[in-house]
Protein backbone atom coordinates (compact mmCIF):
# COMPACT_ATOMS: atom_id res chain seq x y z
CA UNK A 1 0.00 0.00 0.00
CA UNK A 2 1.54 3.30 -1.12
CA UNK A 3 1.27 6.38 1.04
CA UNK A 4 1.93 9.87 -0.25
CA UNK A 5 4.92 11.41 1.53
CA UNK A 6 4.16 13.83 4.33
CA UNK A 7 4.57 17.40 3.13
CA UNK A 8 5.32 20.16 5.59
CA UNK A 9 5.58 23.91 5.32
CA UNK A 10 7.66 26.05 7.64
CA UNK A 11 6.14 29.38 8.57
CA UNK A 12 8.35 32.22 9.76
CA UNK A 13 6.47 35.04 11.49
CA UNK A 14 6.41 37.36 14.46
CA UNK A 15 5.87 36.54 18.12
CA UNK A 16 3.83 39.76 18.27
CA UNK A 17 0.50 40.46 16.56
CA UNK A 18 1.44 43.85 15.13
CA UNK A 19 -0.84 46.88 15.18
CA UNK A 20 -2.82 46.07 12.04
CA UNK A 21 -5.52 43.42 12.73
CA UNK A 22 -4.97 42.17 9.17
CA UNK A 23 -1.70 40.55 10.26
CA UNK A 24 -3.34 38.21 12.77
CA UNK A 25 -6.25 37.55 10.43
CA UNK A 26 -3.82 36.49 7.69
CA UNK A 27 -1.96 34.19 10.10
CA UNK A 28 -5.23 32.48 11.02
CA UNK A 29 -6.16 32.19 7.34
CA UNK A 30 -2.78 30.65 6.59
CA UNK A 31 -3.07 28.06 9.37
CA UNK A 32 -6.55 27.13 8.18
CA UNK A 33 -5.35 26.86 4.57
CA UNK A 34 -2.39 24.67 5.54
CA UNK A 35 -4.76 22.22 7.23
CA UNK A 36 -7.27 22.31 4.37
CA UNK A 37 -4.49 21.51 1.89
CA UNK A 38 -3.48 18.42 3.85
CA UNK A 39 -0.11 19.89 4.79
CA UNK A 40 1.68 19.86 8.13
CA UNK A 41 3.03 22.96 9.82
CA UNK A 42 6.54 23.49 11.17
CA UNK A 43 7.12 26.71 13.09
CA UNK A 44 8.99 28.25 15.99
CA UNK A 45 6.98 26.65 18.79
CA UNK A 46 5.58 29.73 20.52
CA UNK A 47 2.00 30.28 21.71
CA UNK A 48 2.05 34.07 21.27
CA UNK A 49 1.61 36.54 18.44
CA UNK A 50 1.30 35.47 14.82
CA UNK A 51 3.18 32.29 15.70
CA UNK A 52 0.46 31.20 18.08
CA UNK A 53 -2.30 32.28 15.69
CA UNK A 54 -1.06 30.23 12.75
CA UNK A 55 -0.44 27.19 14.95
CA UNK A 56 -3.85 27.33 16.63
CA UNK A 57 -5.63 27.68 13.29
CA UNK A 58 -3.73 24.75 11.77
CA UNK A 59 -4.48 22.59 14.80
CA UNK A 60 -8.16 23.57 14.69
CA UNK A 61 -8.25 22.44 11.07
CA UNK A 62 -6.82 19.04 11.95
CA UNK A 63 -3.23 19.56 10.78
CA UNK A 64 -0.20 18.15 12.55
CA UNK A 65 1.89 20.98 13.97
CA UNK A 66 5.55 20.65 14.94
CA UNK A 67 7.10 23.40 17.03
CA UNK A 68 10.86 23.84 17.30
CA UNK A 69 11.87 25.97 20.26
CA UNK A 70 15.30 26.79 21.73
CA UNK A 71 15.63 25.70 25.34
CA UNK A 72 16.49 29.26 26.38
CA UNK A 73 12.96 30.34 25.41
CA UNK A 74 11.10 27.33 26.76
CA UNK A 75 11.05 28.70 30.30
CA UNK A 76 9.58 32.05 29.33
CA UNK A 77 5.99 30.71 29.29
CA UNK A 78 5.78 31.16 25.52
CA UNK A 79 6.05 27.48 24.58
CA UNK A 80 2.87 26.16 22.96
CA UNK A 81 1.73 23.16 25.02
CA UNK A 82 -1.01 21.99 22.68
CA UNK A 83 1.07 21.02 19.65
CA UNK A 84 1.31 17.64 17.99
CA UNK A 85 5.01 17.76 18.80
CA UNK A 86 7.24 20.33 20.51
CA UNK A 87 10.96 19.82 19.93
CA UNK A 88 13.38 21.60 22.24
CA UNK A 89 16.79 22.36 20.74
CA UNK A 90 19.93 23.85 22.22
CA UNK A 91 20.34 27.04 20.18
CA UNK A 92 18.69 29.37 17.70
CA UNK A 93 20.99 27.96 15.02
CA UNK A 94 19.77 24.44 15.83
CA UNK A 95 16.18 25.65 15.55
CA UNK A 96 16.72 27.01 12.05
CA UNK A 97 18.55 23.89 10.91
CA UNK A 98 15.85 21.60 12.26
CA UNK A 99 13.02 23.61 10.69
CA UNK A 100 14.84 23.66 7.36
CA UNK A 101 15.31 19.89 7.50
CA UNK A 102 11.66 19.20 8.32
CA UNK A 103 10.08 21.57 5.80
CA UNK A 104 9.36 21.22 2.09
CA UNK A 105 8.56 24.91 1.63
CA UNK A 106 8.97 28.18 3.51
CA UNK A 107 6.22 30.77 3.94
CA UNK A 108 6.89 34.13 5.56
CA UNK A 109 4.33 36.32 7.32
CA UNK A 110 5.08 39.72 8.91
CA UNK A 111 7.58 39.79 11.75
CA UNK A 112 10.61 41.59 13.13
CA UNK A 113 14.35 40.93 13.28
CA UNK A 114 14.00 37.19 13.83
CA UNK A 115 11.60 36.70 10.95
CA UNK A 116 13.72 38.82 8.65
CA UNK A 117 16.86 36.89 9.59
CA UNK A 118 15.18 33.52 8.98
CA UNK A 119 13.82 34.72 5.66
CA UNK A 120 17.15 36.02 4.37
CA UNK A 121 19.04 32.95 5.51
CA UNK A 122 16.73 30.43 3.86
CA UNK A 123 16.76 32.41 0.59
CA UNK A 124 20.55 32.63 0.79
CA UNK A 125 20.66 28.84 1.11
CA UNK A 126 18.54 28.64 -2.05
CA UNK A 127 20.96 31.02 -3.79
CA UNK A 128 23.84 28.74 -2.79
CA UNK A 129 21.86 25.74 -4.12
CA UNK A 130 21.76 24.11 -0.69
CA UNK A 131 18.06 23.48 -1.32
CA UNK A 132 15.46 23.97 -4.06
CA UNK A 133 12.44 24.45 -1.81
CA UNK A 134 9.96 27.27 -2.48
CA UNK A 135 10.40 30.48 -0.46
CA UNK A 136 7.22 32.57 -0.53
CA UNK A 137 6.75 35.95 1.12
CA UNK A 138 3.15 36.78 2.11
CA UNK A 139 2.90 40.54 1.69
CA UNK A 140 -0.03 41.23 4.01
CA UNK A 141 -1.20 44.84 3.77
CA UNK A 142 2.00 45.71 1.92
CA UNK A 143 4.09 44.97 5.00
CA UNK A 144 7.11 43.78 3.00
CA UNK A 145 7.02 46.54 0.36
CA UNK A 146 10.11 48.22 1.82
CA UNK A 147 12.12 44.99 1.79
CA UNK A 148 11.07 44.21 -1.79
CA UNK A 149 12.10 47.70 -2.90
CA UNK A 150 15.48 47.20 -1.21
CA UNK A 151 16.00 43.86 -2.98
CA UNK A 152 15.20 45.51 -6.30
CA UNK A 153 17.74 48.23 -5.53
CA UNK A 154 20.31 45.52 -4.73
CA UNK A 155 19.74 44.11 -8.22
CA UNK A 156 20.15 47.56 -9.76
CA UNK A 157 23.35 48.12 -7.79
CA UNK A 158 24.83 44.83 -8.96
CA UNK A 159 24.86 42.98 -5.65
CA UNK A 160 22.01 40.59 -6.40
CA UNK A 161 21.54 38.70 -9.66
CA UNK A 162 18.02 38.85 -11.13
CA UNK A 163 17.83 35.04 -11.12
CA UNK A 164 18.57 35.00 -7.39
CA UNK A 165 16.16 37.85 -6.72
CA UNK A 166 13.49 35.62 -8.27
CA UNK A 167 14.12 32.90 -5.67
CA UNK A 168 11.96 34.88 -3.23
CA UNK A 169 8.44 34.77 -4.59
CA UNK A 170 5.67 37.05 -3.37
CA UNK A 171 2.03 36.23 -2.68
CA UNK A 172 -0.53 38.90 -1.77
CA UNK A 173 -2.28 36.62 0.71
CA UNK A 174 -2.24 33.23 2.40
CA UNK A 175 -4.54 31.54 -0.12
CA UNK A 176 -2.28 32.43 -3.02
CA UNK A 177 0.80 31.35 -1.05
CA UNK A 178 -0.70 27.90 -0.51
CA UNK A 179 -1.69 27.68 -4.18
CA UNK A 180 1.89 28.46 -5.23
CA UNK A 181 3.28 26.03 -2.67
CA UNK A 182 1.10 23.15 -3.82
CA UNK A 183 1.91 23.83 -7.47
CA UNK A 184 5.63 23.66 -6.69
CA UNK A 185 5.38 20.59 -4.47
CA UNK A 186 3.25 18.73 -6.99
CA UNK A 187 5.66 19.60 -9.82
CA UNK A 188 8.73 18.14 -8.13
CA UNK A 189 9.94 16.88 -4.79
CA UNK A 190 12.13 19.64 -3.34
CA UNK A 191 15.59 18.74 -2.09
CA UNK A 192 16.47 18.56 1.58
CA UNK A 193 18.14 21.66 2.96
CA UNK A 194 21.65 21.04 4.24
CA UNK A 195 22.70 23.36 7.01
CA UNK A 196 26.09 24.86 6.17
CA UNK A 197 28.87 23.56 8.45
CA UNK A 198 29.85 25.86 11.30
Amino acid sequence: MNHAPTRRVAVYCGSANGHNPAFRTEAITLGTAIAAAGLELVYGGASVGLMGAVADAALAGGAKVIGVLPEVLAGNEIAHRGLTSLELVATMHDRKARMAHLADAFLILPGGYGTLEELLEIVTWAQLRLHTKPCILINTAGYWDGLLAFLDSAVEAGFLKPANRALLRVAPNASEAIRLTLADLNASRPSQATYPPA
